[in-house]
């Protein structure tokens, strides 16, 4: 017995339920071969084992779930939903699938994010900081920052317009921030006499400690400059270097902690 032949067929109609006595010889042999081809092709898979509109088993879900979670950690960037279903099959429920990933690694290491529309694995917050490296990278400073420290150590506490007297130059804004920002220069105090009451400036303990000095009264004097090769053996007449001192008792200096609110600072003292 073919194949064919528990094929019901009744009344001149074919398993297609066409009727083949209406049809010339020819289109009937074309017809009939149709049916014979869509009765024996095996496409009862559909190309992949599945039907479009069908609903996946829980085993296919199973392996879609496995699929989508490959993709999303083997991405190099975040992917959303219609690039998730493009390697999926056609009978995935992708949004289920995101959410079901979302929720078995809602505690873990990784958690499912989702920004812009898509979705990445990303650290958990709350124990990033773990996989944080801190690593000191070091710096040159400028000639104008190195020029600007060593008169602020030699001549604190000094304001910005006695740098720029001895310097000869107006002093960068950067300058000062990045020896701030080192933590080698820091804010002294104001001079009450100056007009605008200029802020004070003076080297700090980390300044010391880098240099392994006790104090600044420990900086190199001018003998020992001439003999490190810094100064010139024939410096100009009255040429000398000063001697500082982190000393703060000057009537004429106020300490920063100490002053008033800013609006206070332009106002003419009572008498």
């Amino acid at each position: 017995m073919t194949p064919l032949d528990d094929t019901p067929a009744a009344d001149g109609f074919g398993a297609g339920g066409r009727a083949f006595e209406t049809l010339s010889a020819r289109e009937a042999q074309e017809a009939l071969a149709e049916e014979m081809t869509e009765m024996t092709d095996p496409q009862s898979a559909a190309e992949g084992g599945e039907e479009p509109g069908a609903a996946p088993t829980a085993k296919e879900t199973a392996e879609h779930l496995r699929m989508a979670e490959a993709l999303l950690f083997a991405a190099a960037e975040p992917l959303d939903e219609a690039a998730i279903a493009a390697r999926l099959p056609a009978n995935a429920d992708v949004p289920a699938l995101i959410e079901a990933l979302g929720q078995q690694y809602e505690n873990r290491g990784v958690i499912l994010s989702k920004a812009a529309g898509r979705y990445r694995f990303i650290t958990a917050p709350d124990i990033a900081h773990i996989l944080e490296k801190e690593k000191i990278e070091p710096r040159k400073l400028t000639r104008a920052a190195l020029e600007t420290l060593a008169i602020i150590a030699y001549h604190q506490p000094c304001t910005r317009a006695d740098i720029e007297d001895v310097r000869g130059v107006a002093v960068s804004p950067g300058s000062l921030d990045q020896l701030m920002e080192i933590g080698w220069v820091r804010l002294r105090g104001r001079r009450k006499s100056a007009p605008g009451r200029p802020i004070l400036y003076g080297t700090t303990d980390a300044f010391l400690q880098h240099f392994n000095l006790e104090s600044v009264g420990d900086l190199p004097g001018m003998a020992d400059l001439k003999a490190a090769g810094l100064l010139d053996a024939r410096l100009p007449p009255g040429f000398s270097v000063p001697s500082p001192a982190d000393d703060l008792a000057d009537e004429d200096i106020v300490a920063v902690e100490d002053e008033v609110e800013f609006v206070t600072d332009f106002q003419p003292e009572e008498r």
